[in-house]
C-alpha cells in the first residue's frame, strides 16, 4: 500500500568497514575490530548531511504551557519547509529555527500546510501563518489541505482580516497581491500531494468524535516520516510506519489519567493514545526513532511517561520539546 522505504540505515565510508584477509597457506591476520566511536561518528556524519530534516516547531497542548507552542512541526527538504498543523506561535517557532540554522523555515518560505483536523490548538496559528509571511514578503498564496472543512475555515479565516488585506494593499506600505490568497483544499486519506522532494499521504485516524481526523506520512529521498496528529491509537498508523525512519505521535501519562475525573477519562481514552498504548502500537510499527509530542502528564513527570511507553516498546523513544531537529 505504500512506498518502500528510502531512508533509515547510514551508509559507513569505505575506510571503516574491516577488510577481508586475502587467501593465504600461512597463518591469517584478523582485522583490528571496528572503532564502536567511529561507527558512531560516522551515522552522524550520515545524518548530517541528510536532504531532511524533522523540525518540532509545537509541542503543545490546549494548555498554555509557556515552554511549549501549539502543535506543528515541519518537514523541511532541501530547505523547502512543508508544515503539518498550526497551533499558537508557528510563526515565531519557525524564525526561531530559521535563526538557529534552519533557513528553510525563513518566514518568507512558508507556504504550505497539512492539517490534521480541525480542533482550535492545531488550527488558532493559522490567521498568523497566513499573514505574517506576506508581510515580510511572500508572494505566493498559502496553500492549506486538510479534511472536510478546511477550504470553508480557510475562507472565513481571511474574510476576517479583509480590512487589514486591503490596507496593506492600497495604504502606504507596500506589498505584493499574491501572499494573502489561500489555495486551500479538502482531502480525502490517500496521497494528496506530490512534488520532486516528497510525496505526502494522508492517513485516517481515530480521535474520537471527528468524523474525519489524519496523520500524514511523508516519504522523501532519503526519509520516511510519520505523523500521527491527535490519536486515540489507531492501526492504521502502524501500517503506514511499518518500519519508518521516524514515528512521532500524541501520548498521555496512564499514570496521569488515572487522577483525572470519570468524565475527563472517557474523553482522553476516546481521543488519544496512553503510554501503554502508544508503546504497544510502535512495537508493531517498528519505526528507527519513535518522538513523542503533545504529552499531557497532569502531575506526572516525563520520565513516568517514558517508563510507560518503554514497558511495550524496546526501540529507541525520545521526549520531544520545541525546536528540537531531527535527521
Amino acid at each position: 500500500m505504500y512506498p518502500p522505504l528510502r531512508g533509515g540505515v547510514a551508509t559507513l565510508p569505505l575506510l571503516l568497514l574491516p577488510m577481508l584477509p586475502a587467501a593465504s597457506s600461512g597463518p591469517v591476520a584478523f582485522p583490528v575490530p571496528v572503532d564502536p566511536a567511529a561507527v558512531k561518528a560516522a551515522a552522524v556524519t550520515a545524518r548530517d548531511a541528510s536532504r531532511t530534516r524533522l523540525v518540532l516547531l509545537g509541542t503543545g497542548t490546549p494548555n498554555p504551557d509557556p515552554d511549549r507552542s501549539g502543535p506543528a512541526l515541519a518537514v523541511v527538504v532541501d530547505s523547502v519547509p512543508y508544515l503539518v498543523d498550526a497551533g499558537p506561535g508557528v510563526v515565531r517557532r519557525a524564525a526561531q529555527a530559521a535563526t538557529a540554522g534552519e533557513a528553510g523555515l525563513r518566514v518568507d518560505r512558508l507556504d504550505r500546510v497539512f492539517l490534521t483536523h480541525l480542533h482550535s490548538d492545531h488550527t488558532a496559528g493559522l490567521p498568523d501563518l497566513l499573514l505574517t509571511p506576506w508581510v515580510l514578503d511572500r508572494s505566493e498564496p498559502l496553500e492549506v489541505l486538510g479534511p472536510p472543512g478546511t477550504e470553508r475555515m480557510m475562507t472565513h479565516l481571511r474574510e476576517a482580516y479583509l480590512e487589514d488585506i486591503h490596507m496593506r494593499l492600497f495604504g502606504l506600505e507596500p506589498a505584493n497581491d499574491g501572499g494573502h490568497r489561500v489555495r486551500a483544499r479538502d482531502v480525502e486519506p490517500g496521497v494528496v500531494y506530490r512534488d520532486e522532494r516528497v510525496t505526502v499521504t494522508a492517513i485516517p485516524v481515530v480521535h474520537g468524535s471527528w468524523p474525519a481526523a489524519y496523520g500524514y506520512r511523508f516519504d522523501t529521498p532519503d526519509m520516511v516520516i510519520v505523523i500521527s496528529g491527535d490519536a486515540a491509537p489507531s492501526g492504521t498508523l502502524a501500517e503506514a510506519c511499518d518500519g519508518c525512519d521516524i514515528l512521532v505521535h500524541e501520548v498521555y501519562a496512564r499514570a496521569g489519567w488515572e487522577r483525572r475525573d470519570p468524565v475527563w477519562q472517557r474523553y482522553h481514552a476516546a481521543f488519544h493514545t496512553s503510554g501503554y498504548e502508544l508503546g504497544e502500537l510502535a512495537t508493531r510499527a517498528r519505526p528507527a526513532r519513535l518522538v513523542l509530542t503533545h504529552q499531557l502528564l497532569w502531575g506526572v513527570t516525563p520520565e513516568v511517561l517514558l517508563a510507560e511507553v518503554r514497558s511495550r516498546f524496546a526501540g529507541e523513544v525520545i521526549y520531544g520539546n520545541d525546536l528540537e531537529v531531527f535527521r
